[in-house]
């Protein structure tokens, strides 16, 4: 039996993650639980269902509760206050289900740096089906990454189309059921831009290896093309219950947990070019990752400022990204380059953040 700690517990990610501890109670146990604390009672509800020996909210628990001695940390928590707990899962030595890509993306080798290999697993659907293909080969066989995207609900659309969308068609994604930021990500892209620098702190490949494709029905999650031609691809029905499951139980499977692809109807696996000129965000990111540095920490913590200021409607759709560039054109990246510290990192975030509302 495994025990685990889940960090975000009433969130999108940790709910699901309690399903499959739930349906599964010979194969797993809870030994913490914790959450923002912005759903007292659900919190409540895990609490007592599951009983876990730490329970407590805020990021100062979470950060205690990735310390304690278990088999697996799964990091479900949104955004950047999601680091220092990733951090704390790292060095007691935990296996850590990554959800919380913010906290690698914006930490970059200082989370690497302190990760063994293999400690980590991605929970993210891209990454985990990426993370699943590379079993077809060895790393030295890998010509490329192939990251899928649904394109949002905005597909199809050119810029100046963009210009005045509101929130609530931003919120409506065709395939998905996310929280708030993650689905406004999902609409500008940003969300596959940070997939993009994760990806490339994940696996080690570089950049100019990694593309993004755009695959409306969602049901290929990723692709590893390999040096002889082939392509590998991982495929199911949209849910986030596999990758989840597989995060908590890597590298083992968990049987049944969701369903699978129904072979006996049509299928329409579509795939088509990304739209740069519309969509920007993807190019940026792969900008803030080849800067490196504290340049990642700066496109994540402006992004989530402006999808704040959107949501509560004092930005316009095109001026999130637009609003990041031009606070990631505004940053030094400190000549200590990779040779970063906790501080370097969250110092970025917070200078980014106050650069973003100016």
């Amino acid at each position: 039996m495994r025990e685990v700690v889940v960090l975000g517990s009433t969130g999108s990610v940790g709910t699901q993650a309690l399903a499959v501890v739930r349906a599964n109670p010979a194969r797993f146990k809870v030994v913490a639980l914790t959450a923002g604390g912005g759903n007292r009672d659900l919190f409540d509800a895990q609490c007592e269902e599951f009983a876990p020996s730490f329970a407590g909210t805020g990021e100062a628990a979470s950060q205690e509760a990735a310390g304690i001695s278990c088999d697996v940390v799964l990091n479900a928590i949104t955004g950047a206050v999601g680091l220092r707990p990733t951090l704390a899962a790292l060095e007691a030595g935990n296996t850590l289900a990554l959800a919380n890509k913010e906290s690698l993306i914006i930490g970059g080798p200082v989370v690497t740096a302190r990760a063994r290999p293999g400690q980590i697993v991605p929970v993210d659907s891209e990454h985990s089906a990426l993370a699943q293909c590379l079993r077809g080969g060895d790393p030295g066989e890998v010509r490329r990454l192939v990251l899928t995207a649904s394109g949002g609900p905005f597909r199809g659309r050119n810029r100046e189309d963009l210009h005045d969308v509101t929130p609530q068609e931003a919120l409506a994604h065709p395939t998905w059921s996310m929280g708030p930021v993650v689905t406004i990500n999902s609409a500008t892209l940003v969300n596959k831009g940070l997939e993009v620098i994760e990806a490339h702190l994940l696996f080690g490949i570089p950049f100019e290896r990694i593309e993004v494709v755009v695959h409306p029905t969602s049901v290929v999650h990723s692709m590893v093309e390999f040096h002889d031609g082939s392509t590998l691809a991982q495929a199911s029905p949209p849910t986030m219950m596999i990758p989840i499951a597989l995060g908590l139980s890597w590298p083992d499977r968990v049987p049944d947990v969701a369903g699978a692809v129904d072979w006996t109807t049509a299928q329409n696996w579509q795939f088509l070019p990304l739209d740069a000129e519309a969509f920007p965000a993807v190019a940026l990111a792969r900008e803030a990752g080849l800067l490196g540095g504290t340049a990642p920490a700066v496109y994540n913590a402006a992004n989530e400022v402006c999808v704040e200021a959107f949501l509560s409607g004092r930005l316009r759709f095109t001026d999130i990204v637009a609003t990041v560039e031009r606070v990631l054109g505004r940053h030094d990246v400190p000549s200590t380059g990779n040779d970063l510290s906790v501080d370097d990192v969250l110092d970025a975030d917070a200078w980014a953040r106050e650069e973003a509302r100016q």
